[in-house]
């Protein structure tokens, strides 16, 4: 497992070297994971709520504005899309955002390479843990100096694939990263099936680790925003 992620890894991150917009800066006030849920479960509209929700929020004035209050007056972020144990694809590497310049340019590669719900089918599991442990690899890699290091989990299920979740939760926590999460709303048999509780036990942990869950599809963007908003100013310094 530890060496076919790591060769994953190296593999992504050598695909996505030429279209890095721009480079990550030497010193940040948090470096983010966005590892987005891909699986068989995310359907097109679904896909198209995530994608169209992380552009959104990463170019919205009020994210733009936690950032710029910072110290240091940037972020950087990563892309990445992750379904059953080994499936992943990275859609923005590691990428330095200080204005409002810099997060079009991250949503705009989002809006157009970010997955459209018709790649997994019924073929794909749903690995929290290796999405985790992807996470914690791409924030290992991260060659800038943070104050904050976040994996940022969107998903609509439970772990079903690999490892317990718990294990990559207690390893990626044991480096000091914090891991948050965003529960997509899910309808079945027309009730709501609110994920809450179970990512609050398993997935999040860490320095101020919380987990958010939308009540209705419509809600997610403004959600995922508000999300942003608490990670970066909760590394505001005086």
């Amino acid at each position: 497992m530890g060496a076919s992620l790591t060769a994953l890894l190296g593999a992504m991150l050598a695909a996505s070297a030429l279209c890095t917009p721009h480079a990550s800066a030497a010193e940040v006030d948090v470096a983010i994971v966005f590892a987005v849920d891909v699986s068989a479960s995310i359907n097109p509209a679904t896909a198209d709520l995530q994608r169209e929700g992380h552009a959104a929020a990463i170019s919205s004035p009020e994210v733009v504005a936690a950032i710029t209050r910072n110290s240091n007056g940037c972020i950087s972020v990563t892309y990445v899309e992750w379904a059953s144990s080994g499936h992943a694809r990275s859609v923005v590497p590691w990428t330095s955002v200080c204005g409002l310049k810099d997060a079009q340019a991250v949503a705009s590669i989002i809006r157009k390479e970010g997955d459209r719900g018709l790649e997994c089918e019924q073929t794909c599991a749903t690995s929290i843990s290796f999405a985790i442990d992807l996470g914690s690899m791409l924030l290992d890699s991260y060659v800038g100096s943070a104050a904050s290091k976040i994996i940022d989990i969107s998903a609509n299920g439970t772990n079903n694939d690999g490892l317990p979740v718990k294990v990559s939760r207690r390893r990626a926590l044991a480096k000091g990263y914090t891991i948050n999460a965003i529960a997509i709303p899910e309808m079945i048999r027309s009730v709501v099936y609110d994920l809450t509780e179970y990512f609050d036990d398993n997935v999040i942990g860490g320095p101020r680790a919380f987990v958010i869950a939308p009540s209705t599809t419509s809600d997610y963007a403004a959600a995922l925003r508000r999300k942003l908003v608490t990670e970066i100013s909760a590394s505001i310094r005086p």
